[in-house]
């Protein structure tokens, strides 16, 4: 009888540990899965498993193509299993592709003359995952709000951040869910940020991977209205309730798709936008809206539209925030331009006939 050797964490059983074993199991006519035991897994990892040990057991027992399950009780890193191993002497010790302790495990088979078969990669049956995927896909969130941005769009991207510059923006409600979602997709209200955060992925690099800013996930998690400080990591500056823009704030969409992805290299006027993040971040700390609605009109040129057009996204967004009033001559001040018409108050919303963008 040829007999085949695991080991591994198995903290949450996933179909890719299944298929690792399937294949183990091919080698020989009787498999082994040791695990690590939950002193084992603090005294490396600093953390309990997220099932009990016995419960584990039983489950690894369970599998049709596994014949025994033993507990990894060495403190040795790397060979909890070495006691249990010298123990069994099995033929084989199968390890995947990424095994970080291959030199001290060949030593082990050495000593009883096992062979060390590293098995190859194969084309997964269904999407990898890993248990620490699946631990933060448990611990994300439900629900979460999403975004709109005031000022200071696109320097949150690296590669664009301006020092002494600001990103002004804030949450929204109402939330949003992977199964509910109330809001056009791909509207440029930092979808992609949220999904990743309601799958347990680290939204901020996955912004970053796709060559946009962090902005997005950073004030969906911080949520409130908050300023940051443009550079390449979320860095909060200011941070308030938001509100004095309640019941002053509309979106309206105009039925067109958002790629920020796509409108990440485009040319655009950053020394205009850096000076509108310091308009809006001083209607922040001022608590004044029409200081905050000022701030947007340096970096987003509108015509034929009512009063501000205060895109609280990035630049020629679907989806358009209008906040008022607005004085006009704190529009002209900060643009040089006289808005088509004028509202002393209240809080309207009108479809765009022609943007510019900058």
């Amino acid at each position: 009888m040829k007999k085949v050797f695991v080991s591994g964490c198995y903290d949450i059983v996933h179909a890719g540990h299944i298929q690792f074993f399937e294949e183990a199991r091919a080698l020989g006519d009787y498999l082994i899965v040791s695990f690590a035991s939950e002193p084992v897994l603090w005294h490396h990892k600093q953390r309990k498993p997220s099932i009990p040990d016995e419960h584990k057991k039983v489950l690894l027992e369970s599998l049709r193509m596994v014949d025994k399950v033993i507990l990894g009780t060495g403190m040795k890193k790397g060979l909890d299993f070495e006691e249990e191993f010298l123990q069994e002497k099995p033929d084989i010790l199968a390890v995947t592709e990424d095994d970080l302790y291959s030199d001290i495990k060949k030593e082990l088979c050495a000593r009883v003359g096992a062979n060390y078969l590293v098995l190859p990669k194969t084309p997964p049956k269904f999407t990898p995952v890993s248990t620490t995927m699946l631990v933060n896909r448990i611990k994300a969130p439900s629900a979460v709000p999403l975004r709109v941005d005031f000022a200071g769009g696109w320097l949150d991207v690296p590669r664009y951040a301006r020092k002494g510059s600001y990103v002004v923006n804030c949450a929204i409600t109402p939330m949003v869910s992977l199964c509910e979602w109330p809001y056009e997709k791909r509207s440029g209200l930092g979808g992609s940020g949220a999904w990743a955060m309601l799958e347990g992925r680290d939204p901020v690099a996955s912004e970053l991977a796709l060559g946009v800013g962090w902005q997005d996930p950073a004030v969906i998690a911080e949520t409130g209205l908050c300023v940051w400080r443009s550079g390449s990591s979320p860095v909060l500056d200011v941070k308030g309730t938001g509100d004095f823009l309640e019941g002053r704030m509309a979106i309206l969409y105009t039925g067109e798709e958002h790629d920020t992805p796509k409108m990440a290299d485009e040319q655009r006027d950053y020394v205009r936008i850096s000076q509108s993040s310091l308009i809006a971040r001083t209607g922040v700390l001022e608590r004044n809206i029409n200081t905050l609605a000022a701030g947007v009109a340096p970096s987003y040129n509108v015509c034929h539209a009512c009063i501000t057009v205060c895109s609280l996204t990035k630049e020629c967004a679907p989806c358009r925030i209008f906040p008022m009033p607005l004085q006009k001559n704190i529009w002209e001040a900060a643009t040089g331009d006289t808005p088509c018409t004028f509202s002393p108050a209240g809080m309207i919303a009108t479809r765009l006939s022609r943007t510019i963008r900058q």
